[in-house]
């Protein structure tokens, strides 16, 4: 009876030991999580896009809920989502500001001057190793990077060989902006109504003779808006567009190549 026994005490005695010592290891290292963290995450979009700067959206909520992004940090969500964080975290929302995608190109394939044939990977990236497909070193390369890294379907190719952004499905998570080798893309206010549509540094010759809508440099749109717009590098960039009255936004038709303008909303 004896040697039945010592083995089952034994047996139980270990058992009671290891499960006090589990209780308190668990006890000792357990991990408390913010109650408000799975409710940061279920307020975020989900879509994982990593346009918040995060490998995904419960990396941001992680983020958010230790103070180390703010309620207004996901661009996807915008300013509904913002709000609700908020007040999960019991902070006041900042200001949003939605943005959008834009195309700063205008060399379709009929403006701007053929480089060659291209032969190799239908890539923009693999393009611009080899110099790219047109004459000119700053204009889109036209094979789709872009469109293949938006998690959104809110960019397509046109024929005439540039991208287009839908605003209506853009989140401006920035995907296309990081595809872009030649920094085409960009994410600007959606409520901005005038852009540059040329990326080239060229002098403005060579922009000519290279593009039919490239920026030439001539500086009529500086002059025009001295306070909205300056030249520099030889191409035109809008410093404060806010300064460009409504009224006279149809003065921007006197650039000789298009190359500013009012941005075509596409929905």
């Amino acid at each position: 009876m004896t040697e039945i026994l010592i083995p089952i005490v034994t047996m139980g005695a270990l058992g009671l030991f290891f499960a006090v010592g589990l209780a308190f290891a668990n006890k000792r290292f357990q991990v408390r999580v913010d109650p408000r963290l799975e409710k940061v995450a279920e307020a975020l979009p989900q879509a994982n896009c990593g346009g918040c700067g995060f490998p995904g959206c419960q990396a941001l909520a992680e983020a958010m809920v230790n103070g180390k992004a703010s309620a207004e940090s996901c661009p996807v969500g915008g300013e509904e989502v913002a709000r609700r964080i908020a007040e999960i975290l019991g902070v006041e929302a900042g200001e949003i500001v939605a943005k959008i995608a834009r195309v700063h190109c205008r060399g379709t394939l009929k403006a701007a001057r053929p480089r060659g044939d291209y032969q190799g990977i239908p890539s923009c990236r693999a393009a611009d190793l080899l110099g790219g497909n047109k004459e000119c070193r700053y204009g889109c390369l036209g094979l789709g990077d872009c469109v293949r890294a938006c998690p959104f379907e809110a960019m397509a190719m046109k024929e005439d060989g540039l991208p287009v952004v839908f605003e209506n499905k853009c989140t401006g998570c920035g995907k296309c902006v990081e595809a872009c080798p030649r920094n085409i893309m960009e994410l600007r206010p959606a409520a901005q109504d005038v852009l540059v549509f040329c990326r080239s540094l060229d002098r403005g010759p060579i922009a000519r003779k290279i593009c039919d809508n490239a920026c030439i440099a001539c500086g009529i749109c500086a002059r025009d808006f001295p306070q909205a717009v300056i030249m520099e590098n030889f191409l035109a960039w809008i410093v404060d567009d806010t300064k460009i009255p409504a009224e006279r936004l149809s003065d921007l038709g006197k650039c000789p190549t298009g190359a500013i303008g009012r941005i075509e909303r596409i929905r």
